[in-house]
């Protein structure tokens, strides 16, 4: 099978067919037309064998991951998807397994519409990357340096669950399998919380999505705002699965520097906690207010009491 049997056998056609798409898979570049009165956001993102998931991983859910993390960067931004391009490198052309990737990449796909526009297939070590496009209207996105002395802070969903499955696996943690199921599930079909940004849009002033971590994540807005932050621990969302396994020291650092949990980190003023908590509701996303944006530079995480948590680590690096 060559690289053209490839492509036209297993993403040809495996997304959604959009009325702005002029020319999709098949030609040198995609044709495609960006709205009238809308911004084009665009995000890249490349996973590696034995760096970002292990090899023997079901490809169904490195379709869907590899997808998810891209709609992650979409929704920090506030933009509502469009496209995807797509750069498969393999080691061989094993059709079972591009069959089984094809498949979690376009059930994710059809969940947000969006359509597989072009892209690359090479052979050598199994890497994917996958770069997405969505609009946003005109000076509407979500950025990082939007935040306020006084905006408070806000976390969707939970924080740690993948961290957790990421020790299990490397065997330095023991959980049992009802947890370990749950876990594991966070770690590789991540659900990107696309709606929830749109809803908030209009209501926050800065976002991220947490990919490398709570403490980093927030970092990056921290530092492109020019403003500090203080964070109550106590406050942390975490799973009763993250909860009944480890000491709260221990899930605190866990939900801090982890990552891989692409739930949303964001800033609003104070007057927009209760529209915030409305919207949010109605989507069936919990969101939990951690903390207050200061004037004062820097990340300072406390407890109740006051003392201060200094944590262990700060979140992944890549190098």
């Amino acid at each position: 099978m060559n690289e053209f049997a490839l492509i036209e056998e297993f993403f040809a056609d495996c997304t959604r067919q959009r009325e702005d798409v002029i020319l999709a898979v098949g030609d040198d570049c995609a044709l495609l037309t960006v709205p009238p009165g809308y911004e084009l956001a665009v995000s890249i993102d490349t996973l590696v064998a034995g760096v970002h998931f292990a090899a023997e991983v079901d490809p169904a859910a490195l379709g869907h991951k590899a997808l998810a993390v891209g709609l992650s960067d979409l929704a920090a931004m506030g933009a509502e998807p469009a496209w995807a391009t797509l750069a498969l490198t393999l080691p061989e052309a094993d059709r079972a397994w591009l069959a089984r990737f094809a498949q979690g990449l376009s059930g994710l796909a059809g969940s947000y519409g969006v359509q597989l526009v072009g892209g690359d297939t090479t052979r050598g070590p199994l890497t994917v990357t996958l770069q997405l496009h969505g609009f946003v209207p005109q000076g509407k996105a979500l950025r990082r340096d939007g935040a306020r002395p006084g905006d408070r802070v806000y976390v969707t969903g939970a924080v740690g669950d993948s961290g957790l499955a990421l020790q299990a696996r490397l065997g330095e943690l023991p959980l049992t399998p009802e947890v370990l199921r749950y876990v594991e599930h966070r770690l590789d079909w991540p659900q990107p919380r696309v709606r929830e940004a749109l809803a908030l849009r209009p209501l926050a002033r800065a976002a991220i999505d947490i990919s490398d971590g709570l403490a980093a994540d927030l970092g990056h807005i921290l530092e492109r705002s020019g403003v500090g932050a203080v964070i109550e621990m106590e406050s942390l969302p975490l799973s009763e699965s993250l909860q009944s396994s480890l000491e709260p020291t221990q899930a605190w650092n866990l939900a801090l520097a982890a990552g891989d949990d692409y739930e949303l980190c964001v800033t609003a003023p104070a007057e927009s906690h209760g529209p915030i908590q409305a919207v949010l509701s109605a989507l069936g996303c919990p969101c939990t207010l951690i903390g207050t944006i200061e004037e004062e530079l820097g990340l300072r995480c406390r407890l109740q009491d006051g003392t201060p948590f200094i944590p262990k680590h700060q979140g992944y690096c890549h190098f």
